[in-house]
């Protein structure tokens, strides 16, 4: 798993984004079955999901903020 950033959450296309979704909310069912407690993968999968969302949410808006 890599780290996902915020730059490239920017490059990548709304069909991207939603693929790379649906696979994180997968890895993170998986990575839950074997750990009862949250542990280092578990933390970075939340994390990249709210990045998408985050960007889905400040797209849909109107507001992209881009430096």
């Amino acid at each position: 798993m890599t780290i996902l950033k915020f730059k490239d959450v920017s490059k990548m296309s709304d069909k991207d984004r939603t693929e790379k979704l649906k696979e994180l909310k997968v890895e993170l069912v998986k990575a839950g079955v074997t750990a009862n407690r949250t542990n280092a993968k578990t933390k970075e999968i939340k994390k990249a999901i709210s990045r998408l969302i985050t960007f889905n949410n400040s797209t849909k808006g109107g507001v992209e903020k881009t430096k």
